[in-house]
């Protein structure tokens, strides 16, 4: 018998909970949920001016999610810190 020499690559993104999974993604205005806990804020500079991030968490799963509210762009909002 032989051992696997490529063992299965665990995946660092963290499991969604039902709530976190339900967010749309990369849609302006979409909703969050009610268990995401409100961190900082921070400006960062795009093509039309500044935009106002705002990083949460979910209490429930600690998915870290950034919401960028970009009112010259509807492809933003919620996405997942580090996918």
């Amino acid at each position: 018998m032989t051992q696997d020499q490529n063992p299965p690559i665990e995946s660092n993104t963290p499991t969604l909970c039902d709530a976190c999974a339900g967010i749309q993604r990369n849609w302006r205005r979409a909703p969050g949920h009610a268990e995401l806990m409100q961190g900082v804020n921070r400006k960062e500079p795009r093509r039309q001016g500044l935009v106002t991030i705002t990083r949460y968490v979910c209490e429930h799963c600690g998915t870290v999610w950034d919401y960028e509210n970009n009112k010259f762009s509807q492809n933003v909002g919620w996405s997942v810190v580090g996918q």
